[in-house]
């Protein structure tokens, strides 16, 4: 195949497309037509591929650090430079993100392979003050292999880019399995790969079996997983038993502490982005909100007010709420929904599939209130547009009730007391805290979870280490022979009067 096509199912390795034999069907989730074919990878592709990859990879491990570092720039100047008009679009066709986000994902894509292709360059290696006269004594990095990437389908590019290429700046060759519901837009992102050295980066559409058989495969030897809690467990569990590292982001259900010192109309306009963004499926998205009690019913009417502005729509339509990715996730927001109001909570908006979007995953903005810790709201991830609000009596109960999870990816809170934001940053159990400005990341901080939500770390020099394995040099450059080594002296041992009576 020379190019892309959408209704032609492929598979890709560096630098072309492959046709596939078997195929599923694409939905646009807001409109339930079909828009593409997605390719189901078997056995014998996947092994075709891991033979190229891993050939490839030899290769690349022997590039200097300056030859990986321009082959690095080279991607970020195709993201940069390319027209990824149709990555956007089918993205959107595919998962049903407004498009603007589809783009603003793209856009933040070429930064990290600039940052990772410089970092690597400075392999920040160590020489150890040595342990023997005339010996020098270092630790060197090297690549562990070939990685398997495991993506989901909220940030199907950007989560892509952040291991790969990490992964690629350490001298690894990389296989991706896209995200079953973003497959398409992923395989078209593909070809800014494409000056790579031929085999080293692949792209295999599939299914769970595919992703169970990259795990366990012999010939990968890293895993970078997004997705939920339980698959993470399985894939660590797996990837354990072989003894082959795994980086696990697995979701949260994030809180958002409202202080008293809070400004409460940027609070609101900032806890309506991080609860609804992408119709909430962000892994990081606040779905836990506590709010001290002295600003509580004056958040709540903002928080309420700002949130009926959002357009509900199609993703190529002008609006900031689209469907959600599927059946079965409106269907677990439906009845997380339905268990809250069931038990005491109050409904405040939303609650509901909207009257004019009888067609598609679609689901209104919800805000709920009087939420207490027995529903299944406040235990499970909702990743959908949910949020419930809860008041509190000071920022000790908040920090409390915010920990009192088993998730801990991320955390924000509003307020302009500079105590109270250092006091949450300190006892906060999360990987991420964000203080009046929510969802942010860096390319050089780490992107990490911690409890339920996850192990390893992705972005920063954490992220470029994770796909490295160390080796200890000890280098004497005169050859003697050193006075312990066999046989010892005679006077060396017990009884003998010498060194062994010491």
């Amino acid at each position: 195949m020379t190019g892309f096509d959408p209704m032609r199912p492929a598979w890709y390795l560096v630098p072309e497309y492959h046709p596939a034999e078997e195929a599923r069907a694409v939905l646009d989730p807001g409109t339930l037509l079909e828009v593409g074919q997605r390719a189901i990878c078997g056995s014998g592709e996947t092994e075709s591929a891991l033979a190229a990859v891993t050939a490839a990879q030899r290769n690349w491990a022997r590039f200097d650090s300056r030859s990986r570092a321009a082959a690095l720039h080279g991607i970020a100047a195709h993201i940069e430079q390319d027209d990824l008009t149709e990555v956007a679009r089918l993205m959107t066709l595919e998962m049903g993100k407004p498009y603007p986000e589809a783009v603003g994902e793209l856009a933040n894509c070429a930064s990290i392979f600039r940052y990772y292709a410089e970092l690597s360059r400075d392999d920040a290696g160590k020489i150890a003050g040595t342990t023997q006269a005339g010996s020098f004594q270092y630790v060197r990095y090297e690549p562990l292999g070939v990685s398997a990437h495991i993506m989901p389908f909220n940030f199907p590019v950007l989560l892509m880019c952040w291991t790969v290429a990490a992964s690629l700046a350490a001298g690894n060759g990389c296989v991706v399995k896209p995200a079953e519901a973003t497959t398409l837009s992923t395989l078209r992102f593909m070809n800014v790969f494409r000056d790579l050295p031929p085999g080293l980066l692949s792209c295999l559409p599939g299914g769970p079996n595919l992703g169970r058989a990259l795990v366990e495969s012999p010939n990968t030897h890293a895993i970078a997983f997004t997705g939920s809690a339980a698959t993470g467990k399985a894939v660590a569990s797996a990837a354990g038993a072989r003894l082959k590292p795994a980086i696990i982001e697995a979701g949260g259900s994030d809180a958002l502490i409202v202080t008293e010192h809070a400004p409460l109309d940027v609070a609101a306009a900032g806890a309506v982005t991080a609860a609804f963004h992408m119709s909430g499926q962000v892994c990081t998205s606040a779905e836990r909100l506590f709010v001290h009690e002295k600003v509580f019913d004056a958040f709540l009417e903002r928080f309420t007010a700002e949130t009926r502005r959002l357009r509900i729509g199609h993703g190529l339509e002008t609006a900031e709420i689209g469907p959600l990715v599927s059946e079965a996730a409106r269907a677990k927001v439906i009845r997380l929904v339905e268990d809250a109001l069931g038990k005491g909570a109050t409904l405040h908006c939303g609650g509901r599939i909207p009257p004019d979007r009888e067609t598609g995953w679609f689901y209104e903005p919800t805000i709920l209130s009087d939420c207490t810790p027995d529903m299944a709201l406040l235990k499970e991830e909702c990743f959908g547009p949910v949020a419930s609000i809860t008041k509190v009596g000071s920022l000790d109960e908040a920090i409390e009730r915010a920990n009192a999870s088993e998730f801990g990816l991320g955390a924000s809170l509003f307020t302009t007391s500079l105590e109270e934001a250092m006091e949450a940053a300190d006892r906060i159990e999360a990987g991420m805290v964000w203080v009046n400005n929510p969802l942010i990341d860096n390319d050089a901080l780490p992107f990490s979870g911690w409890k339920n939500s996850g192990m390893g770390r992705e972005l920063s020099r954490q992220g470029l280490d994770a796909f490295r394995r160390s080796k200890m040099v000890i280098l004497d450059h005169k050859p003697v022979r050193q006075d312990w080594w066999y046989p010892y002296p005679d006077d060396w041992f017990y009884g003998s009067g010498g060194r062994g009576t010491e």
